[in-house]
C-alpha cells in the first residue's frame, strides 16, 4: 500500500518549510517526512539552503521523531553537504531510529554509506536515466524536473528488483499533482508495496488515494 511522507514536513505556509511546527503537523497525522541535512559549526542541522544559526539541530528533529512513538513513520534524508555520513549515523544509533534513507549525496561521498552500510536510495530522473550504485541501493528516488517521464514498467522493474520506489510528486516542481496522481491510481501502484509518495500535500493525497 502506498505510503505518503511530507515534503520537508506538512507546512502550511512557505515560512514552515523544515520547521518545528511542519515536522509536528506531520508525526502527528501518521505521516514520515522528508528533511535536509547540512552541517553549521560542527552540528549536524536542518536547512535546504546554507545553514545559519537559526537552523534546527537534528537532535531535535529526532527527538520529535521518537517523541510520537511510531517506528513505521519513513524519515527521507536529502543530505545537502559530503562528509555527514559518520555523524548522522551515530545520532540515528542513538536514538534508535531504523527507518530511514539517505539520498542525492554526491557520487564519492556516497560511497562513505556504502561502506558504512547505511540505507540508500539512488536518483533516477529525465536527466538520470541510470541510477548509480544501483545493486547497493535500497531503493529508487524517482524524480521528474520538467513532465511525468517515466511509466510503470520502470517502476514495477525495480519493485521486482526488490527495491522500494519513492515517487516525487510533481507540486514540488510546481505543477499540478493531479497527472501524476491519477498515472498511480490508474496503474494502482498506490495499492503495491514499496511505493513512496513525496509530496507537499499529504492529507490530500491520503484522500485522493482513499488510504
Amino acid at each position: 500500500m502506498l505510503e505518503i511522507i511530507s515534503h520537508r514536513g506538512y507546512w502550511k505556509s512557505m515560512e514552515e518549510k523544515n520547521t518545528k511546527v511542519a515536522f509536528e503537523r506531520s508525526f502527528e497525522l501518521g505521516f514520515g517526512t522528508e528533511t535536509d541535512i547540512r552541517d553549521y559549526k560542527g552540528e549536524l542541522v536542518i536547512s535546504h539552503d546554507i545553514a545559519d544559526s537559526s537552523c534546527m539541530k537534528l537532535d531535535l528533529f529526532l527527538e520529535l521523531y521518537v517523541k510520537y512513538n511510531n517506528p513505521n513513520l519513513t524519515l527521507a534524508l536529502n543530505i545537502k553537504a559530503d562528509g555527514l555520513h559518520t555523524t548522522l549515523f551515530n545520532q540515528l544509533k542513538a536514538f534508535e531510529i531504523e527507518n530511514y534513507f539517505v539520498f542525492d549525496m554526491s557520487i564519492p561521498d556516497t560511497i562513505g554509506y556504502l561502506n558504512n552500510s547505511i540505507p540508500f536510495f539512488s536518483r533516477q530522473s529525465e536527466y538520470e536515466k541510470n541510477p548509480i550504485f544501483y545493486e547497493n541501493c535500497s531503493g529508487i528516488w524517482l524524480d521528474g524536473f520538467e513532465g511525468n517521464w517515466f511509466n510503470k514498467e520502470i517502476v514495477l522493474d525495480h519493485i521486482n528488483n526488490h527495491k522500494k520506489v519513492a515517487i516525487v510528486s510533481s507540486e514540488l516542481h510546481k505543477r499540478d499533482a493531479e497527472e501524476l496522481w491519477s498515472f498511480i491510481m490508474s496503474n494502482e501502484l498506490h495499492t503495491k508495496e514499496n511505493i513512496i509518495l513525496c509530496t507537499d500535500l499529504p492529507e490530500k493525497a491520503k484522500q485522493y488515494f482513499n488510504l
